[in-house]
């Protein structure tokens, strides 16, 4: 069973997956939606062949963990996924990855451009990273 990691954005959607035993994420690299019809197929396609069994979505909270117009799209998008796909979705607050993510990236040599159109997948990593890494302090926890 593996987890699927997004980072919900109005232009693009970041994706990451688990590996089979849930101990690291990989970025998929990221969609961009078009329409809801190839949005479903796309998603279900996704979902079919990583054998997806639960989704985690970043919620883009303020920095003082107030909600805002950011949130309602972001729940509406999962309500949608939700609906199609009939997998339990899991919110995941997201601060600050964008902020890693840039960190991340301004180690690398490459061009604006390019790291840029990586943000979102190694956003969306970070979020199923740090989901993770929790699932597994609960299991180890006395």
């Amino acid at each position: 069973m593996r987890i699927l990691g997004l980072d919900f954005g109005d232009k693009s959607i970041g994706l990451a997956v688990s590996d089979k035993l849930q101990l690291t994420a990989q970025g998929l690299g990221r969609y961009q939606p078009k329409n809801k019809k190839e949005d479903r197929r796309f998603f279900k396609d996704l979902v079919a062949k990583y054998d997806i069994q639960e989704i985690i979505i970043g919620l883009p909270l303020r920095m003082n963990g107030s909600q805002g117009s950011r949130v309602e799209k972001t729940k509406d998008f999962a309500r949608w996924l939700e609906n199609i796909l009939n997998l339990p979705i899991i919110f995941w607050d997201e601060r600050l990855t964008t902020k890693q993510a840039y960190k991340i990236l301004g180690q690398q040599k490459m061009k604006h451009k390019k790291k840029k159109s990586l943000k979102d997948q190694i956003s969306a990593t970070i979020i199923l990273a740090n989901y993770l890494e929790f699932k597994r302090s609960k299991i180890d926890a006395p």
